[in-house]
This record gives C-alpha cells, sequence and structure tokens, in this order.
C-alpha cells in the first residue's frame, strides 16, 4: 500500500530548507544572503557543507560563521515562517562550548581595543604647539 496524498503533505510539510531555517532562526536577514553563506561554507550542518535545500531535522548541529566568531547551535525546532526572535530563540539551542568560546573572543576583542591608541583625527593647532613643546624639551 503506497501512501495516500495527506502522508506526502504532511511529509512535505515537515521538511524545512537549511535555507530557510537559517531565515527563519534570524541567523540571517534574507533567504538569498543565508543561501550565499551555505554556499561560501560559512554555514554547515552537522560539520559539512551542504546545499541550501538540504532538508532541516531535529537535533542536527549547526555550525555559522559571522565576524570571524563560529556559532555552533542544535537544532530543536524547524519553522520555515520567520516570527518574532522570541519564536527564533525556540527553533535553536547554543552549546555550551560555542557560548564559552564567543565570550572569550569578546573579552580579547575588548582587550585589543584598549591597547590600541585611539587617535580622533588630525592634531589641532593647540596639540601640535603642545607636541613641539614636549619634544622640544631639553
Amino acid at each position: 500500500m503506497s501512501p495516500g496524498p495527506m502522508a506526502n503533505a504532511e511529509a512535505a510539510a515537515l521538511r524545512v530548507r537549511f535555507d530557510k531555517w537559517l531565515w527563519a532562526a534570524r541567523f540571517y536577514k534574507t533567504r538569498s544572503l543565508a543561501a550565499q553563506a551555505i554556499d561560501a561554507g560559512q554555514a554547515r550542518l552537522d560539520g559539512e557543507r551542504v546545499k541550501p535545500a538540504h532538508p532541516m531535522r531535529d537535533g542536527a548541529l549547526v555550525t555559522v560563521r559571522r565576524g570571524g566568531i563560529a556559532v555552533e547551535v542544535i537544532v530543536t525546532g524547524c519553522s520555515d515562517r520567520r516570527g518574532s526572535a522570541q519564536d527564533a530563540a525556540r527553533l535553536y539551542r547554543e552549546t555550551d562550548e560555542s557560548v564559552a568560546t564567543r565570550e572569550r573572543e569578546a573579552l580579547a576583542r575588548r582587550g585589543a581595543d584598549t591597547m590600541q591608541a585611539r587617535f580622533p583625527g588630525r592634531p589641532t593647532k593647540r596639540n601640535r604647539r603642545k607636541l613641539e613643546d614636549f619634544l622640544n624639551e631639553p
């Protein structure tokens, strides 16, 4: 016995494309940006490169690289509709290692920012005079 048309419709409704899921989970603003990230290898499913139309399933490990930081999440729900941020947060759970790595990276970036000298631009006439006085002191 072959499954009826209702069973096929339900199976199709449960299948969600990888690019649609990334868009619905609010990792990317548009589906085309999600598809570009998948093609570039910045978004991976279970550590492997897949096509944008690859079907999603609960429990899959998704790795998204944005701004030099890799975020690893476990899929807890599948949706092809983009909702509120609270709805999107229910679609995944970030791994503990990913949270720790992200916090370490943020700390390192903050430390690097404080080490760099910040110059607002060209020195003013007053600043140049002060610098010349400082350099000309014996």
